[in-house]
């Protein structure tokens, strides 16, 4: 079967950190560009960083609200993308999805991170 599973979120107080992970499975994730999104009640789903193919380097890229705080990463071995979540604040709080760009997009089903005091 064809997914991505998310996991580790939570609560976490202002200044905190989180790790997210991203577990694939049915298909190769290293293949294709990864994604973590966000989004909070009312708004549409946020971009928050991509990490490129393995065969396209594995660069990475991030929203201007989270550059020098979060970091996308995969292991290719685990199949699995990791966004490290560090000096969170309560901004940062909404559900967060992971997404591969495949040909038709695979959506995981998301993970809640509330960052409160």
């Amino acid at each position: 079967q064809v997914q991505l599973v998310e996991s580790g979120g939570g609560l976490v107080q202002p200044g905190g950190s989180l790790r997210l992970s991203c577990a694939a499975s049915g298909f190769t994730s290293s293949i294709y560009a990864m994604n973590w999104y966000r989004q909070t009640p009312g708004k549409e789903r946020e971009l928050v960083a991509r990490i490129s193919s393995a065969g396209a380097g594995g660069s990475t890229n991030y929203a201007d609200s989270v550059k020098g705080r979060f970091t996308i990463s995969r292991d290719n071995r685990k199949n699995t993308v990791y966004l490290q979540m560090n000096s969170l604040k309560p901004e940062d709080t909404a559900v967060y999805y992971c997404r591969a760009d495949r040909l038709i997009p695979i959506w995981g089903q998301g993970t809640q991170v509330t960052v409160s005091s």
